[in-house]
């Protein structure tokens, strides 16, 4: 099975490019779904998930309150009834991310995502990474070894400590989300960008383009939509034509192009590619230069980031890495880890990270 996610700015068409994106590939004979959060036109052969962010959320919530239901009861707290919970910020992000989770199925041969508006659909993606990780800073795997000297604990230190139920929450969220995440990061997930060529296309592209490497997923394809047709008599439709060209030139790699229609387009109108070659996740290699510079050099992909936009700080054995308005925190690899950071550059695309060997923790040689 394969996985197409599709981003793009807020009204460059996204929603209709992926329906006609799932409606050529059932029409080839794939059995495909399409998960979107906005309603679509009727897809023959098509199967549409529609998210529902507010059912979600409000079976989440009821089923959280009857696992802390003696908690609350001690508390004294009053039950939400379902039918007054209302989904909070957040909750569409959490419902696509349950879609990702599910996406895994032997019935389909093709599974289209309608993601959000670019760039937010980068922090999307970023979530079940980030937020792996807090669930193991908060509750530590390791501390459910520990759960039969629970009582005794709370007792010499005074207060309750946490509950069984929540270390078996946890785990299961940590499932659900490694689940997510595993699908986001398979080399069968492609990512495209769907947008028209404009000036503010063109940098929401080199935003999101950046933000996709730094989590380590890259572009397969840009799909230049309602691309207006060369040669017109008319000196405005030449004119905005010509600026259209001018864009799409630079966009890399070379877009595939979406002819304005002149109308509102239908997913069955559209003339839209299918998958392509599956590039696989970009590698952040580390290159031994000890022997020449006396340093080893970390090359992380970053294309479009731009020099004044990157933060660097070493945590531990962690570095957090800001591009933009993205971060992300990785675990150095096991060299660097016995190194300081000897300093940073950003060379054609990359950041190259420099790290000069610790003589407290590198081995010495004799």
């Amino acid at each position: 099975m394969r996985t197409l996610l599709i981003t793009g700015p807020g009204g460059s068409g996204r929603t209709t490019v992926a329906s006609a994106m799932a409606l050529k590939a059932a029409r080839q004979g794939l059995r495909t779904r399409l998960v979107t959060g906005d309603a679509v036109e009727d897809l023959p052969g098509v199967t549409v998930t529609r998210l529902a962010p507010a059912d979600d959320f409000r079976d989440d919530l009821v089923a959280l309150q009857e696992r802390a239901g003696s908690a609350l009861d001690l508390l004294g707290a009053a039950r939400l009834d379902a039918d007054e919970l209302t989904p909070l910020p957040g909750s569409e992000e959490l419902a696509l991310l349950r879609a990702l989770r599910d996406a895994p199925d032997d019935r389909y041969d093709l599974v289209v995502v309608d993601l959000p508006p670019a760039p937010r659909a980068v922090s999307v993606l970023a979530l079940p990474e980030q937020l792996r990780r807090y669930l193991r800073r908060l509750l530590p795997a390791e501390r459910q070894a520990a759960r039969a000297l629970r009582p005794v604990l709370g007792r010499l230190a005074g207060v309750p400590m946490p509950a069984e139920w929540l270390y078996e929450t946890a785990a299961r969220w940590d499932a659900e989300l490694a689940t997510a995440q595993a699908v986001i990061d398979a080399d069968s997930t492609l990512v495209r960008f769907v947008a028209e060529p404009t000036l503010a296309a063109a940098e929401t592209l080199r935003t999101t383009r950046t933000g996709l490497a730094l989590h380590g997923l890259r572009l397969e394809a840009v799909l230049a939509n309602r691309v207006l047709p060369d040669g017109s008599t008319d000196p405005w439709l030449a004119d905005a034509a010509a600026r259209q060209r001018k864009v799409i030139a630079g966009w890399e790699p070379g877009a595939y192009e979406i002819a304005h229609l002149g109308r509102d387009a239908r997913a069955a109108d559209l003339d839209v590619p299918l998958p392509g070659t599956v590039a696989g996740p970009a590698a952040w290699p580390v290159e031994d230069r000890l022997g020449t510079d006396g340093v080893l050099v970390w090359r992380i992909p970053l294309p479009g980031a731009v020099r004044e936009e990157l933060t660097l700080i070493r945590r531990g054995d962690e570095l957090v890495v800001g591009a933009g308005p993205f971060r992300r925190i990785v675990p150095l690899p096991s060299a660097p880890r016995r190194c300081t950071v000897a300093g940073a550059g950003l060379v054609d695309g990359e950041l190259c990270v420099r790290f000069a060997p610790d003589p407290d923790l590198w081995p010495q040689t004799r």
